[in-house]
């Protein structure tokens, strides 16, 4: 081999080695991002998004490519937020509010210069969906219904009928009967102390922000004043058969002198029905 051709490959391959340390090196360099779409505490749709810097596990001054002082987050092709990547975590996090439609594109761009001197400009993007549901908050539902529940430990004949709003601002009824000749009827709806919509539950038809009600009230037993009641009611779908409903009934001032005590459990007949709550006309 001349000395001639020696040059000229010897050449060629630090054209290629440089052309492969370039590309390598601006590989290991770039934003990632991880985002979704989630009702916040105020029922607001928001996308949620982690953007982290990433670089191969085996290059070297990782510390100093990772670092980049103005990473830009853009929601559909608009700067909506921005942060830094620094040691030691080289990510952050943050919320924005959701764009309308059904989905949102994220994206985490880097505008800064990376910690090693090599020039930002790359980016990644991910596609949210948005949830089906509305973000419509579990307080603006009721319970509507009745039935009856056998108890399964001994067989006794539980009967209810009640209208419950989760708000509170309207009137609550709730009245329950049972052998022999005992009953208890709500006066005043205290708290509710959750109104809550579980996935795993399917209470169509009709829809409802809600699925579930836990609440506490009080009222007259056999006509005496000065009883608690604690229940539970669960929609789970039509015609009713696995609605289920606990109650508890106790004098306020000696709780350990329980009335009635049924745990939850199915309905034997009768339905448990949750509503939007029409008078404030928040169906959508």
């Amino acid at each position: 081999m001349n000395s001639r051709y020696k040059g000229r490959l010897a050449a060629g391959l630090a054209v290629v080695a440089l052309q492969f340390l370039l590309a390598g090196t601006a590989s290991a360099h770039h934003p990632e991002i991880a985002a979704v779409a989630v009702c916040d505490a105020n029922n607001d749709l928001v996308i949620e998004y982690t953007a982290t810097a990433w670089v191969p596990v085996n290059t070297n001054n990782i510390i100093a490519k990772r670092t980049n002082p103005d990473i830009a987050i853009l929601v559909n092709g608009s700067e909506v937020d921005s942060g830094a990547f620094v040691n030691p975590t080289f990510s952050f996090s943050g919320s924005v509010a959701a764009p309308t439609g059904t989905s949102a594109a994220v994206t985490a761009r880097a505008d800064g210069t990376w910690g090693n001197g090599f020039p930002g400009g790359q980016s990644q993007s991910v596609t949210v969906t948005y949830p089906t549901e509305p973000c419509t908050g579990p307080s603006l539902g009721r319970f509507t219904g009745g039935g009856r529940q056998l108890r399964l430990s001994d067989g006794l004949k539980v009967t209810r009928g009640l209208t419950i709003h989760c708000d509170l601002l309207l009137s609550n009824n709730l009245e329950v009967n049972w052998a022999t000749g005992n009953k208890f009827h709500m006066e005043e709806h205290l708290v509710t102390t959750a109104c809550t919509d579980d996935p795993n539950i399917i209470q169509n038809p009709p829809p409802a922000p809600l699925d579930t009600l836990v609440g506490v009230g009080t009222g007259r037993f056999n006509n005496k004043p000065g009883y608690t009641i604690e229940f539970t009611l669960v929609d789970a779908g039509e015609p009713g058969g696995n609605d289920q409903m606990a109650i508890k009934i106790y004098e306020a001032a000696n709780p350990s002198n329980v009335v009635l005590d049924l745990p939850l459990q199915q309905l034997n007949n009768g339905n448990l029905q949750a509503h939007y709550d029409q008078p404030h006309k928040n169906n959508p």
